[in-house]
């Protein structure tokens, strides 16, 4: 997994591309792995990584070693290694004062 490539998922529409990508690991989402194509069937998600995905999000973890942003949304949500990926804060705009 390197910067700009594109992950499908394999349990829904879900697809994201990497912005920011760790030295190791497995990306999930609807708890089965990503990658780069889409199974010919799609796979059952598991009812603990169902809360989705919104398109034109950023997704990371607590340490932010990995950015995604969701290109195509789905109903399955993301993970890195089995831990959920966090929705990520826009960054407050400095005042203009």
């Amino acid at each position: 997994m390197k910067a700009g490539s594109k992950l499908k998922s394999a349990v829904d529409d879900t697809e994201v591309m990497v912005i920011k990508a760790p030295a190791g690991g497995t990306v999930s989402c609807g708890g089965a792995p990503m990658g780069d194509d889409k199974p010919a069937k799609k796979a059952e998600i598991d009812p603990a990584h169902a809360d989705g995905t919104k398109m034109g999000k950023r997704y990371t973890d607590a340490a932010g070693t990995i950015e995604l942003l969701c290109i195509k949304p789905g109903k399955g949500s993301l993970a890195l290694d089995g831990v959920a990926l966090l929705l990520k804060d826009a960054k407050p705009l400095p005042s203009s004062d």
